[in-house]
């Protein structure tokens, strides 16, 4: 038995082989999430870093970690704190989040047949086109109207019963 350590208990750090940890998904979601809404390919990304577009993918999917200093660059290259890749992040194995943090920790398929990744919202491609149509509407009044207009579609629906 390793020192230190409990029987039957696995050491921290990633899971089993080829399967990318959790958190390493999640921070490479989120630096696809920023990418996308700013409309940089990852060639461009990758170009701003010093890696190529190969590069930036494992990163995206979690394949590759992404080290402290590369994401102090990703974060000044893609003008977020880097408090921002961990929003929202899955808890560490062993350890329960309040009820209303609480993310699944797992980016493998669902019965549904979609990852977690895919199930997001905020992760669609359909929702990054509409952050980013929304934000090209360059009168702030337009855009407050169309924000209000889309908030009172989804509570008339919400007060309707319907949540299709």
């Amino acid at each position: 038995m390793t020192k230190g350590r409990k029987p039957g208990r696995r050491p921290v750090g990633r899971p089993r082989i080829g399967q990318p940890h959790p958190v390493d998904v999640h921070v490479g979601g989120r630096v696809r999430l920023r990418r996308t809404l700013l409309g940089m390919s990852q060639e461009k990304l990758g170009d701003s870093i010093g890696l190529t577009f190969q590069q930036v993918q494992k990163y995206e999917r979690g394949a590759n970690r992404i080290g402290s200093s590369r994401l102090f660059e990703l974060s000044r290259v893609l003008d977020v704190p880097v408090s921002f890749f961990f929003d929202d992040a899955p808890e560490p194995e062993g350890t329960t989040a309040p009820p209303a943090t609480a993310t699944p920790a797992s980016s493998g398929p669902e019965p549904g047949g979609e990852s977690l990744y895919e199930q997001d919202t905020m992760t669609r491609q359909e929702t990054v086109d509409l952050i980013r149509s929304y934000y090209e509407i360059g009168d702030a009044s337009v855009r407050k109207r169309v924000f209000d207009l889309t908030k009172a579609i989804a509570q008339a629906r919400t007060d309707d019963g319907d949540d299709a």
